[in-house]
């Protein structure tokens, strides 16, 4: 699977337009263009140097492989820098990623900038796609205010567990069929990768102003995957067209909380994912009541996007809840949750990872948008006798707007 190309002059001529004085994203655009050029030739291509004559891997291989192990997409890029770094970093500076330190953290910001401070001696990136679309359980259940809203994503399997050994296995096979010798990493959203502008790198699809990557026939509903490799191949994907959105701004007007203030912008402090996952202490009042029955993650600006029509139905069973209950659970039973009884229920899934405080406190949040006193008494206990601070504090806001609707 391996072949040599011969070397011309030209791609030497090519890489000379790269000066100091262009700008991140298009020294980042220049990059990419020359090292696809450049190892379409045959040659090693590293942060703007020829290095020396190397073997390609076939690309088409790879995409067999990575179809064979349940993948629905496949992308293949060299490993340079993501052209939207520099909007990246403004969106640090700026304070919208709330909470999430680790974001801005300098070796993060590092790694983001050089891939070969992740994997010294990559060369390529290859971007996997897995479908999850499950739209199998009908709008009046999802918004019925006696249950809580779990994002579609999370009904099913963790998307970890299914997508890292297969990236692992991906990168045996290669080691397999070359010398043994090639290094690889893989990260299903754990690495300082900016994931989705690679993707639109590798011709997976456009940002939406919703910040999503969609596929023009496929829509949003895909988790990422990367496998970094110090392999080179002998075709690069070309990218996507940057973006397909048009005029249209259903999803910067259907957000409840105004957390995409401008097309192509998320303000995640603002964000229903970020404020019932990522956020560990106290929801802001004030986005509360615009909370509905969110307990889990959200949908809305992904179910408002005209793309979203085109989404086809997954193709792994593992990500279709197994009953209504996984992608609606009643609120009266996430109040009644303790420790053992949540481990139970969720093992296995995306919500493990928030424990029992934080899901308990969205549902405290959802049962006082409901407007419905059979919650009360729940939340009167939990109140008054909850071990978590935060658990309390959620309980008495709900109680209150209750009281305030004549509800409670």
């Amino acid at each position: 699977m391996f072949q040599h190309s011969p070397t011309t002059n030209k791609y030497t001529t090519f890489l000379t337009i790269i000066g100091a004085e262009a700008d991140q994203m298009q020294q980042s655009i220049c990059l990419i263009r020359a090292a696809r050029h450049a190892r379409l030739a045959g040659i090693r291509f590293t942060g703007g140097a020829i290095l020396d004559l190397m073997p390609t891997f076939s690309a088409e291989a790879v995409r067999q492989q990575a179809a064979a192990l349940g993948f629905n997409q496949v992308g293949i890029i060299p490993a340079v820098p993501s052209p939207t770094l520099g909007a990246y970093l403004r969106w640090i500076e700026a304070g919208m990623h709330g909470t999430m330190v680790y974001l801005a953290r300098p070796d993060r910001v590092a790694r983001r900038r050089d891939l070969n401070a992740i994997l010294p001696g990559v060369q390529s990136l290859i971007v996997v796609a897995l479908e999850y679309g499950t739209r199998v359980v009908p709008e009046e259940v999802l918004s019925d205010p006696r249950r809580g809203r779990i994002s579609n994503y999370a009904w099913g399997r963790d998307y970890h567990d299914l997508m890292l050994p297969r990236l692992e296995h991906l990168a045996a096979w290669l080691r397999e069929q070359t010398d043994g010798t090639i290094a690889c990493r893989a990260y299903v959203d754990t690495g300082a990768i900016l994931e989705r502008s690679h993707a639109q790198q590798a011709g997976l699809g456009f940002i939406g102003k919703n910040t999503m990557l969609i596929h023009p026939r496929r829509g949003s509903y895909r988790f990422l995957g990367e496998l970094l490799t110090s392999l080179a191949f002998d075709v690069y994907d070309m990218p996507q067209r940057a973006t397909m959105c048009g005029t249209c701004t259903r999803c910067l007007t259907a957000c409840p909380t105004g957390a995409l203030p401008t097309p192509y912008q998320l303000d995640a402090r603002r964000c229903i994912s970020y404020l019932t996952i990522e956020l560990k202490g106290t929801i802001p009042p004030e986005l509360r009541p615009l909370m509905g029955n969110w307990v889990y993650g959200c949908d809305i600006c992904q179910e408002v996007c005209p793309f979203t029509r085109f989404v086809q139905p997954a193709t792994e069973p593992a990500f279709y809840p197994i009953e209504i209950d996984r992608a609606a659970p009643p609120l009266a039973d996430l109040l009644a949750l303790d420790d053992p009884t949540f481990q139970a229920r969720f093992a296995g899934t995306p919500i493990a990872r928030i424990r029992r405080e934080r899901l308990v406190r969205n549902a405290c949040v959802a049962a006082g948008n409901s407007g419905l006193a059979e919650f009360a008494p729940a939340l009167e206990r939990l109140a008054m006798s909850d071990d978590s601070p935060l658990v309390r504090e959620h309980a008495a806001w709900a109680l209150a707007q209750l009281a305030a609707s004549g509800r409670g």
